[in-house]
């Protein structure tokens, strides 16, 4: 699978826990001497951003007309063509099951209203992915008399059936007697996915074949949660297309995208999504997503406008297409159902590794954690087993900071003794961390191995559908943020409210830094101010995480508290820094032999020293 935009507001969050871990990279490197001896190994870079104005605007709707006005309807049958042959009749017809309620209006033969039978929004109504308007879904094309017709614009005629335990609604957009436009709809029992089919039978001397059909959907994400900026961050359109790649437009500006071999569209919206899928990719598609979401919001109903063009192609001048609707929560235990289109790629588990922990790892890990236990409770139980679980990489660094700690009289020593010659200081640091045993950088790579598990973490808790609406303590919603006082204004970026599990959060990993890197933390050149970050990071954390669910504010509080102990039973009653000095004096006594990599350094560096002395004759 492959992601060809990466979610920026996640990035964020990666940064945000990347800066928590600077203060660890900090102790394993004690001077700017010794990065710089270790300077030939790192570089990074990367940007993207861009903005545009939108109204909130109902999806334009195909105009009414009076059917009580004889006039009136000639008029529109006229305006249409052999379609007329359709008496215009309003109504609509509602096909349902245990899971989802569809209903279907005769002008258009399109699904005006999709809501949701078990599940509710934030304030105790109904969750709806359609509803007044703010979707249309219709073909686009020309017939051989010159006219050019949307099948929004067209009056279909209903016939409600059965096929064993499924309900069959099909609509005829009628030409003549044997000739119409249909879309069949069937609804199975307890499923959210129905399936589509749109053929035609007869058209091919109405239908205009040498001009383009498009299929045009549209659809306004209606909001469900009480942050719009939260659940925004969450709602993307998203599809498959090129032999399974995964990709997704912008969440935080306007996009646009043109793919081809597109097996399924997702308008995400958080916890819910609508998708249009079919197992015979479409040959492209035209995509295109407008933010509606500018700031904090109680009064916006809306975060996103997706649209998706799609040309049909005609076979022997008719059209036959089969494709499903899935209308439904946007959940890993539903969504894995339905394998063959692969609609579980849909979710937000991250890129790369990250996606991969997240999906295969801790989502089925706490779904059997919270199959017994409080749902609060177990993530309590999975920050604890996952903290011991990394307690070994814990130990590997903190045994990487007492070994520099050892050596640091004697690299001040060296930094005096050579304090005018910058290239024999790093010779001479290089050769004392050779006899020693000792890499500078050796820290970092457990600091390193924790951002994997850290980053699925970070995406696990805003999109687990396990804990929507899940209570523990004084948090009403762990997959949104806690509220212990409601603020009468609006702080930028912190918000109107406070939130008590990012404050816990924010303090735990305060005092885990005082722990680990006390008050003497002297400020080097080219090295970010140590205790400026110590103030700076659970500050970060208190702001952006006041808006996040309190789910992940639960386990960094949590697994701080872990983290600290661990350190303290290490530093107490598991290393001894005499035992590692000692150790240090017996790795110096013995001869070490110079990897590929060590000669070469040294190497540049002692040519490097010569040019120097030859420069200064």
């Amino acid at each position: 699978m492959e992601e060809k935009k990466i979610d920026i507001n996640s990035i964020i969050g990666f940064v945000l826990i990347f800066g928590i871990l600077i203060y660890t990279f900090y102790q394993n490197r004690p001077t700017a001497e010794e990065l710089e001896a270790e300077k030939a190994k790192q570089e990074q870079v990367e940007t993207k951003t861009e903005a545009e104005e939108v109204k909130e605007s109902p999806v334009a709707a195909p105009e009414k007309i009076n059917l009580q006005d004889s006039t009136a309807v000639a008029d529109y049958q006229s305006s249409i063509g052999a379609f007329g042959y359709t008496a215009p009749s309003e109504g609509t017809t509602v096909l349902e099951n245990d899971l989802v309620f569809l209903e279907i209006a005769n002008k258009g033969g399109e699904i005006i209203e999709a809501r949701m039978k078990k599940f509710k929004t934030y304030d105790s109504i109904p969750v709806y992915l359609v509803k007044d308007g703010n979707a249309s879904f219709g073909l686009n094309f020309s017939t051989t008399d010159n006219r050019v017709l949307s099948s929004k614009d067209l009056y279909f005629e209903p016939s409600l059936s059965k096929n064993g335990e499924n309900q069959v609604l099909s609509m005829k957009a009628k030409a003549g007697p044997n000739k119409f436009l249909e879309y069949r709809y069937e609804m199975k029992p307890n499923d959210y996915l129905v399936d589509f089919t749109i053929r035609s039978q007869g058209l091919n001397g109405v239908v205009n074949g040498n001009q383009p059909i498009t299929l045009e959907w549209k659809l306004k994400g209606i909001r469900h949660n009480k942050s719009i900026q939260y659940e925004n961050r969450y709602t993307r359109l998203t599809y498959n297309y090129e032999d399974d790649k995964i990709s997704k437009l912008s969440e935080g500006s306007d996009d646009e995208e043109t793919e081809e071999a597109v097996k399924w569209l997702s308008y995400r919206q958080h916890f819910f999504s609508s998708i249009l899928a079919t197992k015979e990719p479409f040959e492209k598609a035209d995509l295109i997503s407008k933010n509606l979401v500018e700031d904090e919001n109680k009064d916006a109903g809306f975060t996103k406008e997706y649209t998706s063009v799609v040309p049909l192609a005609l076979t022997g001048g008719e059209l036959s297409k089969n494709m499903h609707w899935y209308y439904g929560p946007t959940d890993v235990a539903v969504l894995d159902n339905y394998e063959d289109l692969g609609l579980a790629d849909s979710i937000p588990f991250g890129w790369g590794i990250f996606g991969w922990i997240n999906r295969y790892v801790f989502t089925p890990f706490y779904s059997f954690l919270s199959s017994f236990l409080p749902y609060g409770i177990a993530i309590v139980v999975m920050t604890i087993l996952v903290r011991l679980a990394m307690s070994p990489v814990t130990y590997k660094s903190y045994l990487s900071q007492a070994k520099m700690k050892v050596l640091k009289p004697e690299i001040t020593e060296l930094g005096e003794k050579y304090k005018d010659n910058a290239m024999k200081k790093q010779q001479e640091t290089m050769k004392l961390y050779n006899k020693a045993g000792v890499s500078p950088m050796s820290g970092c790579v457990p600091a390193l191995l924790q951002m994997p598990i850290f980053y699925a973490l970070f995406m696990f808790f805003p999109t687990s559908f396990a804990l929507r609406q899940k209570s523990f303590l004084w948090a009403e919603d762990l997959s949104s943020y806690d509220t212990i006082a409601q603020l009468p204004f609006n702080i930028p970026f912190y918000g109107d409210h406070i939130s008590l599990f990012p404050i816990l959060a924010s303090v735990a990993i305060f005092f885990y830094m005082m722990m680990t890197t006390g008050q003497n933390m002297p400020t080097q050149p080219g090295m970010p101010n140590m205790k400026f970050i110590m103030y700076l990071m659970p500050f970060m954390m208190l702001i952006f995480f006041n808006n996040y669910a309190s789910g992940l504010s639960l386990y960094y509080f949590v697994s701080n508290l872990i983290t600290i102990g661990i350190m303290l039973v290490i530093k107490n009653f598991i290393l001894d820094d005499e035992k590692i000095h000692a150790q240090i004096q017996v790795n110096k006594a013995k001869p070490k032999k110079e990897n590929k990599f060590q000669r070469k350094m040294r190497e540049m560096m002692e040519q490097a020293e010569e040019q120097k002395k030859v420069g200064r004759r």
